[in-house]
């Protein structure tokens, strides 16, 4: 089996490691032979190694959250490249760990709801939403200024589907922090009125739009379907 050039990164990077060790013991037993200074160089050892642990156990999250988003992106889109695809995951991943009320479950399945199941970053609704997360120009602009991105036109910074999703899921995850999951969807998709009137109604359907009452079971039930497949 070939390994790959991130495989032997890690390989050379253990190598060296214990290298390290093996010179650090030498030392140790060659200068200070009473072990004056030993509980020393053990705590940098023992600290080197729990950092090397949490590198590899990070990178192996990484790899499979990566993993699955990828896999999900080629469910609904088939035609966009494998270059892009690793991108968008990347870029989900980072969110996550950015704004922990967010998973990438349920990224995932806002914007495959969003984007009408297509994943197509250049998607528009027929009101003018943009992009993978479908952000309106106005709310697009109001987040980029927020967020410190250069706000150009609407499609060179909505269609960008990494300053898109940039942009939309810091909306998302401060609507979620306002209102929980659901009140959270039902804000995103119409708007914050709408969702503190629901709450405050006893989640009576009424007080939503149309639209507003499909969307919020509609991304539940995905984001249920993601999270049941589990990590690939």
């Amino acid at each position: 089996m070939q390994l790959g050039k991130n495989e032997l990164k890690k390989i050379a990077g253990l190598v060296m490691l214990i290298v390290f060790i093996l010179i650090e013991g030498i030392s140790i037993l060659s200068n200070d032979p009473f072990g004056s200074t030993q509980h020393g160089k053990t705590d940098q050892i023992t600290s080197l190694l729990l950092e090397q642990q949490t590198l590899t156990a990070i990178d192996t999250q990484r790899r499979s959250s990566v993993n699955k988003i990828v896999a999900i992106m080629s469910r609904y889109n088939k035609r966009m490249s494998d270059g892009e695809k690793y991108a968008i995951a990347n870029e989900i991943f980072e969110m996550t760990h950015k704004y922990p009320n967010l998973n990438e479950d349920f990224i995932c399945a806002t914007i495959t709801h969003e984007s009408a199941k297509s994943w197509n970053p250049r998607v528009i609704s027929p009101v003018g939403a943009m992009g993978l997360m479908q952000i309106m120009p106005a709310t697009g602009a109001f987040l980029a200024a927020q967020e410190g991105i250069d706000w150009t036109t609407p499609e060179q910074v909505l269609y960008n589907p990494i300053t898109n999703i940039r942009l939309g899921c810091r909306y998302l995850s401060e609507l979620v922090d306002m209102y929980q999951v659901d009140g959270g969807l039902a804000a995103y998709n119409g708007g914050p009125k709408r969702a503190a009137l629901w709450l405050a109604s006893n989640r009576n359907d009424s007080t939503l739009f149309a639209e507003t009452r499909q969307y919020v079971p509609a991304v539940r039930k995905l984001y249920d379907q993601f999270r049941r497949e589990g990590v690939m």
